[in-house]
């Protein structure tokens, strides 16, 4: 199984969804990073579940650094986070074992893995692993945030309800950070009905989140295949339920003139800016200066407590399945985290490449 993602900073993910715990290994760190744990806790209760529009299972995200860190700073040494499991209720599973769930990955990986892949709650597939990127993205985000770099997300479209388009990136990422339901306008309550009714359905509803890295210098990334955007959305895709992604203006490029959507260059004050920023702040492959900004398309929870036809991976036969259990009528406010995270992580590994890991020291400048 690949679980790796990154060059010079490695991020490794293990664990699944009801095993004894979950967690992350992030290998080529420099030394003398601080690592705060009360700012990973209030990254990880970012993504823990609150309320009815959210699933019911909430775990206390107990991290434990087994590695990596002495007297509050990275040795150098890979950093292990250890997350336990506490709240499980693997009986929610065996009543349906060898029920492939729609949407989910439980048939590919019954035949990747021969049967013997654990299947309770998806396993290692789980949205519960994604914990583990939170709690090494936050370490990630301090790095960043020390050379002013900035990432925020937010949830740009749930249902029929949206929120409007980063636009003032000095407060707006401030704002979005700063709330449990990361939004920029007055769409909470409107996005919480949309939820709230899927869930009185027993349904789930999707939506879109946008990303936004402020204050990336330009250069960053490399031409062709690691592009900025080709690392990027091959570490967005890793995110289960992530099915879609436009870079700046993305799929609007395809109505449009050049003459309406060129990014034209200026010269303000001796730095080099775009008047738009319609290619989401890269060109060839490489941060252009502008702020990096993209959408990504999540697909509805597919676990809902509706019958679904079905086939059982044991007998072979079709049969019908009756979900119960504690699933989220919809997973677009706990992703925004996660994507944010490892947006991070994405980015301190390309700025390692580009100027050494060193360079990510507190006192180094990037340049």
């Amino acid at each position: 199984m690949k679980n790796s993602i990154g060059t010079s900073l490695i991020l490794t993910l293990f664990g699944e969804s009801h095993g004894p715990m979950i967690g992350a290994l992030l290998d080529g760190l420099p030394p003398g990073i601080k690592v705060d744990e009360s700012f990973i806790a209030a990254q990880l209760a970012k993504r823990r579940p609150q309320g009815k529009t959210d699933t019911a299972r909430v775990e206390e995200d107990k991290f434990t650094i087994a590695s990596g860190v002495f007297n509050g700073y990275t040795t150098g040494a890979p950093l292990c986070i250890l997350i336990p499991n506490e709240n499980v209720r693997s009986s929610d599973y065996e009543k349906t074992a060898g029920l492939a769930r729609p949407s989910h990955a439980d048939y590919a990986a019954h035949i990747r893995y021969h049967g013997f892949e654990d299947y309770r709650g998806g396993g290692h597939f789980s949205g519960r692993v994604t914990a583990g990127i939170v709690a090494a993205g936050a370490i990630a985000l301090q790095i960043l945030e020390s050379k002013g770099i900035k990432i925020a997300t937010h949830i740009l479209q749930c249902g029929h309800v949206r929120d409007r388009d980063f636009s003032n990136f000095s407060t707006e990422l401030d704002i979005v950070n700063s709330r449990d339901f990361p939004v920029i306008a007055d769409v909470e309550q409107a996005m919480t009905d949309v939820i709230l009714e899927a869930r009185s359905k027993n349904d789930s509803v999707g939506g879109i989140v946008q990303t936004a890295v402020t204050g990336l210098m330009c250069g960053i990334g490399e031409p062709w295949f690691d592009s900025l955007e080709g690392v990027l959305s091959k570490a967005m895709f890793a995110i289960g339920g992530v099915k879609g992604i436009e870079f700046g203006k993305g799929f609007g490029f395809g109505a449009a003139y050049g003459s309406q959507v060129n990014d034209q260059l200026h010269s303000e004050n001796g730095i080099i800016k775009t008047l738009s920023n319609n290619n989401g702040g890269i060109n060839g492959g490489l941060s252009n200066g502008m702020p990096i900004l993209f959408n990504l398309a999540v697909k509805p929870t597919p676990s809902i407590s509706q019958s679904q036809r079905t086939v059982n991976l044991t007998t072979g036969e079709n049969e019908i399945l009756e979900l119960k259990g504690r699933h989220d009528p919809a997973i677009i406010r706990r992703i925004c985290i996660v994507v944010s995270s490892l947006t991070a992580i994405v980015m301190c590994d390309m700025l390692a490449l580009r100027y050494g890991t060193d360079r990510l020291m507190p006192d180094r400048e990037l340049k």
